[in-house]
């Protein structure tokens, strides 16, 4: 099932557009650490985006628990357009985003089905 429309797919590009720029290689991550002001963060600095980015992860299973189906079909694509293409190098940052993508609506898959099992 693929959704279609042309504010969709501009939409799409322009996110896939933005991951390219700003993470989707790790050449452009070395390029941003190396222009950062404020240098380096430190353990305390780190554990707090672990700590938020383990809640954000948590938000958007929940999200994507109570949306329409739609919605983790357009994750899974999104998750297969930033996937290697075959004769393509593989990114590792790219690879990994991919296979949490899935992970994320996986664990979204099983909030839904015990929602549908608790209904009457």
């Amino acid at each position: 099932m693929s959704i279609e429309s042309p504010n969709l797919d501009a939409a799409h590009d322009r996110a896939i557009g933005r991951w390219e720029n700003d993470g989707g290689s790790s050449a452009g991550l070395h390029q941003q650490q190396m222009q950062t002001v404020a240098g380096e963060i430190g353990d305390a600095e780190a554990s707090n985006l672990r700590a938020r980015l383990i809640a954000l992860e948590n938000l958007v299973v929940a999200l994507l628990a109570g949306a329409p189906d739609g919605q983790s079909v357009l994750v899974r694509e999104m998750a297969a357009y930033i996937s290697p293409r075959p004769g393509a190098t593989p990114h590792r940052l790219t690879v990994e985003a991919a296979r949490n993508m899935l992970a994320l609506v996986e664990r979204a898959a099983h909030y839904k089905s015990l929602d549908r099992e608790s209904e009457p």
